[in-house]
């Protein structure tokens, strides 16, 4: 019973994507099955598409932007809230989460109001603000969390033979949180390539590749669409799974030291 209501919940779930891939391949312009005759005739639509091409080039854009932006922000406060004790930060550390719980739609809302406030003219660098806020604790809780595990006695065993702080830093703290680096930021450019709720709110005259196909949704869901989210479920599986085999390495990584 239990194999059998996973499989049906996993069908529930995957099943209209596996369909919208076959569909992508159709010849047809309407979404019929079964089909008649396979062809990849929309994705050389796709490929003629100005609109398209830019939003793409928008997106990735913003997700390029997105991920040292919170590397250079969340490192950082990883490492504050891993080696340091100051007032308030167990309620800093709560907080963080916040954005990961608040659903999108609230946290565009509310980010829209605040640059209202402030006069701040919607653009890609206001979607790249509101996907920083809201990426920024994927990067501090992998990061805090190799922190955790990281055995500190290396770094004392460093110094003690004559290394500066900067040299131990570089020598061998970063190669034993490098992967945690490399995974989060592979997360965090991959939610902020596809994220649909806080964009929304904050973009303004140029589209990204969601915003994109929403719009072409108003005409209802069309082969082109149907190319278009293929190619965004193949590229965002690929990350997501080089970022899981990243922190699984991470979890069963012994301390490196480099000579």
């Amino acid at each position: 019973m239990l194999r059998a209501f996973a499989a049906f919940a996993y069908g529930f779930l995957y099943l209209p994507v596996v369909m919208l891939v076959v569909f992508s391949f159709s010849d047809s312009r309407l979404l019929v099955f079964p089909i008649e005759e396979f062809s990849v005739r929309w994705y050389g639509v796709l490929a003629a598409d100005r609109d398209l091409q830019h939003s793409i080039m928008n997106s990735f854009a913003v997700a390029g932007s997105v991920v040292p932006l919170t590397l250079v922000l969340g490192t950082p406060l990883a490492f504050a809230l891993d080696r340091f004790s100051f007032p308030g930060k167990r309620t800093l550390e709560q907080g963080l989460l916040i954005p990961l719980i608040v659903p999108g739609l609230i946290t565009g809302l509310a980010l829209l109001l605040v640059l209202k406030e402030l006069d701040i003219r919607l653009s890609l660098a206001t979607v790249i603000i509101g996907h920083s806020i809201w990426c920024l604790p994927i990067v501090v809780t992998q990061v805090f969390a190799r922190l955790r595990r990281f055995d500190r006695t290396i770094e004392e065993a460093s110094m003690d033979l004559g290394a500066t702080r900067a040299q131990t830093f570089l020598r061998v703290t970063l190669p034993n949180i490098r992967t945690a680096l490399i995974a989060s930021a592979l997360l965090t450019f991959t939610l902020s390539f596809d994220e649909v709720p806080v964009t929304f709110f904050l973009t303004g005259t140029q589209n990204t590749l969601p915003m994109h196909i929403w719009s072409m949704l108003r005409e209802g869901v069309t082969p082109e669409i149907n190319a278009i989210a293929t190619i965004t479920i193949t590229i965002s599986m690929f990350l997501l799974i080089a970022a899981l085999r990243l922190l699984k390495r991470e979890i069963n990584a012994q301390p490196q030291i480099r000579a």
